[in-house]
């Protein structure tokens, strides 16, 4: 079924066919209208789960692992200070291996309040052990939130969707809603390995070590340091997860296919931009632009942030005589936080293309085509930098 809608009711429309059984929600432009929708679901008996309204963000997420920890599909969704309200059981969350899903409608943080579009909320919690997934358009919000439900409970690890807001969450496009039936043959019900039972009670997640110790049946449990290190090994081994579940997904509905980064014009090009977002689809206007003047320009769209896939981003960059990464975040004090993961991804091999840092865009600040189309040109035409710093566009100084 084709529909022309919003952003967030393309969000929501995927949790309602995904089956949630627990919403916890706490509204915060831009992602209020995506809980709203839910409750609207349940309210009219399209969905059979507990809607729950919670005094705050911390609260939203704390229902969310507790629902999840009786083995209950739970969601729950955020942007900007309200991401960093949750940021205490966000850590839990991952540390806890709950298979939660969050949409995140990237929104700009505060202090000095802003409603607008960035990454900076997002970005920020790129290392608190969740997988990172970005949708560039409404077709991908609806595929992906389907997606990390399978995806978060296949690995034991909470997933993000993360999409800009305003610039998807508020406006309307087409995009297919996958039938039911098919989505139910995707995504079964969920069966966890362990759940919280009140006929069994137990402790979970209490105070551990620093060493490992007998468990309450006298094996040795696993202290601190090696439960972050299984949650790393697991991180990683959930690229290669990615890609069967995304192949799994275009079996069955005929659409995916780039489960890494999406590329475009990228086959042949000399130089490749690299984003997140929908700010790659606004690029390929001035790719299009770029490949009139015999220039041989690409644009590459990440999907998965975290878990970082270097090795498809090797294959796709390594050949490029330059890379010019737009970013609408900043890791203060340093640099972009994929320019510097990409930089490093590229470190190891024998030739390495040249890599430049634009930082654009933050608090919703208007990202020009024009403004894109001349920082392109100039980054690949002037060649290699003489300094490794971040430079900005739209700046007014």
């Amino acid at each position: 079924m084709h529909i022309i809608e919003s952003g967030n009711v393309a969000a929501a429309s995927g949790v309602k066919l995904a089956r949630a059984q627990v919403i916890a929600a706490y509204p915060i432009t831009p992602q209020t209208p995506l809980t709203e929708k839910l409750s609207e679901f349940v309210d009219a008996g399209e969905m059979q789960a507990e809607y729950i309204p919670v005094e705050s963000e911390h609260s939203a997420l704390a229902v969310c692992i507790a629902a999840s920890s009786t083995g209950a599909r739970a969601f729950t969704a955020t942007s900007a200070n309200g991401l960093l309200y949750m940021v205490e059981q966000v850590h839990w969350a991952a540390g806890a291996r709950l298979p939660i899903v969050m949409c995140v409608v990237n929104r700009g943080i505060g202090a000095p309040w802003t409603v607008w579009n960035d990454h900076q909320d997002s970005i920020s919690q790129r290392d608190a052990g969740w997988i990172q997934l970005y949708a560039c358009d409404h077709q991908q919000i609806i595929d992906t939130v389907i997606q990390a439900f399978l995806l978060a409970e296949t690995v034991s690890i909470p997933v993000m969707v993360c999409y800009d807001g305003y610039l998807l969450s508020h406006t309307y496009m087409p995009f297919d809603v996958p039938d039911p039936d098919k989505v139910d043959e995707f995504l079964p019900a969920f069966k966890p390995a362990y759940a919280l039972d009140p006929k069994q009670p137990a402790n979970l997640n209490t105070v551990t070590l620093p060493d490992i110790r007998p468990d309450v049946r006298g094996n040795l449990a696993p202290g601190y340091m090696e439960i972050r290190h299984n949650l790393h090994v697991d991180l990683r081994r959930a690229i290669d997860k990615v890609a069967e579940i995304d192949a799994r997904f275009q079996k069955i509905f005929n659409r995916g296919g780039h489960p890494f980064i999406e590329p475009y014009c990228c086959e042949d090009a000399d130089f490749i931009a690299v984003c997140l977002g929908s700010l790659s689809y606004q690029l390929r206007d001035v790719v299009d632009e770029l490949r009139e003047e015999g220039l041989k320009a690409g644009v590459a769209g990440l999907r998965l942030y975290r878990p970082f896939p270097e090795q498809a981003m090797v294959e796709l960059l390594a050949k490029a005589k330059g890379v010019v990464v737009f970013e609408k975040a900043l890791s203060y004090g340093n640099q972009g936080a994929l320019f510097t993961d990409i930089k490093a991804a590229l470190y190891p091999g024998p030739a390495r293309p040249f890599v430049k840092n634009f930082i654009l865009g933050l608090g919703g600040r208007e990202i020009k085509t024009a403004d894109l189309l001349k920082t392109f040109r100039e980054a690949c035409t002037q060649g290699p930098a003489s300094i490794d710093t971040p430079q900005w566009i739209g700046l007014k100084l």
